[in-house]
């Protein structure tokens, strides 16, 4: 049976799009505590159901698809822009498919200005008018209010009018950059992208005799299993190890290895590889937000996955994928390799300086870098220790050094090194575990 959780949860995704919904009314409606109502929206805004609008309240929204991610909602734009809705407000779980900056005469922002597009214009109530009559939101900049027909004309037409005490240039930065975040997002691949769900897998109880997992062992050939409750929550993993040698009228629950290492489907492929690779796991449950099975993830998958993504064109261009673009690889006299890079204004802090982030990039690639030229493999990165910082000005040359100092089959210790003008500027020591390519 549902938890009364799992209800309210159930109960909002069958509300209509744009329905706005309290902590008091689902407490009434499903005759819960408002601590359970609170939690469970909560639950559900970071699911993408809802979306919490100051001064506006909790409306149900259409989930985003994850191809669909470099669109924005309007409820977001309001976020974005710190913005007040002045009409308009059932239209704000809509997506805006372009923005429109209306610096221009009239006649010219309307032949731009189409459907589910968002005008971003001042103090022009006659441009308000014609965008809401073109079926387009409009955003009003410098604090500006509009005409009261103007607010009726948007309440009609379900489309958001909203103000921002922002001016037009720095509106359209800040939702430019939102969607340049979605977009690298969107290349961030999931587990829900790549695992196996709970119909295609197989599982024990807590119950079953371990006469079962031999006959599973022969029917799939497989030898690790999810062991799940009457609830189907997952409380152990059985493997070979386990099982063998042991009397096949034991019951899992005494032989099985408890609280097992699981993900949720929004975790990253990156992090579960990291996990998997770090505690030797060869099979990983799925599980929901109350730790029922949902499937599983393999180390095999995970790893053919990842090597998918490397060869697949990127959109959004990371901190990572501009260290890695300008690292020049060179030898020095000794014949070792060492490497270069400018400092770029994307490298920098808020004192125009090379920021500790990006150093620590640097510091990590050009190591994996010098191991990989070894004919070693792969690092997961265990600890980097940087000892000491200097300063490093904008569009300064630095080099990278990493030299070896440990290297065993399974892990490795490297120092680095980092002059900038033939000064030291920095050390680290990195500690990592290596991946057999």
């Amino acid at each position: 049976m549902a938890t009364k959780h799992e209800q309210i949860l159930l109960f909002i995704e069958s509300l209509k799009v744009g329905n706005k919904i309290s902590v008091r009314q689902i407490a009434k409606e499903l005759n819960v505590s408002e601590g359970t109502a609170y939690r469970a929206i909560k639950e559900a805004e970071n699911q993408g159901l809802v979306s919490t609008i100051e001064r506006v309240g909790t409306i149900r929204i259409e989930r985003k698809k994850k191809e669909n991610f470099e669109h924005l909602t309007f409820a977001e734009i309001v976020s974005i822009v710190d913005g007040q809705v002045l009409g308009g407000r059932e239209g704000l779980y809509k997506t805006l498919n372009k923005f429109v900056i209306g610096a221009m005469k009239l006649e010219a922002m309307m032949r731009y200005t189409e459907r589910d597009s968002l005008l971003i214009v001042g103090n022009r109530v006659e441009a308000h008018k014609l965008a809401l009559e073109e079926e387009a939101a409009v955003l009003i900049t410098g604090g500006f209010d509009t005409d009261e027909h103007v607010k009726r004309l948007a309440d009609e037409k379900k489309l958001p009018i909203i103000s921002t005490s922002y001016d037009t240039f720095t509106v359209a930065a800040m939702i430019n950059r939102a969607i340049y975040d979605q977009l690298i997002k969107k290349e961030i691949v999931l587990v829900s992208d790549i695992f196996t769900p709970i119909e295609e897998t197989y599982s024990l109880t807590t119950k079953d005799f371990l006469s079962r997992w031999y006959e599973l062992n022969e029917q799939t050939t497989h030898s690790r299993y999810p062991v799940v409750d009457d609830n189907n929550r997952v409380t152990g993993m059985v493997t070979s190890k386990d099982v063998i040698g042991k009397d096949k009228f034991l019951t899992i629950d005494k032989v099985m290895t408890k609280n097992p290492m699981t993900v949720v489907k929004e975790t990253s492929l990156a992090y579960a590889a990291h996990m998997m690779v770090w505690e030797g796991i060869e099979i990983m449950p799925v599980v929901n937000n109350h730790h029922r099975l949902e499937g599983l993830i393999s180390r095999q998958d995970v790893l053919k996955a990842l090597q998918h993504i490397q060869r697949q064109p990127q959109v959004g261009e990371t901190i990572d994928d501009i260290v890695t673009s300008r690292l020049e690889a060179l030898k020095d006299d000794n014949n070792q390799f060492y490497y270069r890079s400018e400092v770029s204004p994307q490298m920098t802090n808020q004192l125009g300086t090379l920021s500790y982030g990006v150093l620590v990039s640097f510091v990590t690639e050009a190591a994996s870098r010098s191991l990989r030229q070894s004919k070693k493999g792969d690092l997961v990165v265990e600890n980097i220790s940087v000892y000491f910082i200097k300063p490093v000005q904008l569009e300064s040359t630095i080099e990278i050094r990493p030299r070896l100092l440990e290297v065993g089959r399974k892990s490795a210790k490297v120092d680095v090194e980092v002059y900038s003008e033939k000064l030291l500027v920095s050390k680290a020591v990195l500690m990592a575990q290596l991946i057999d390519r």
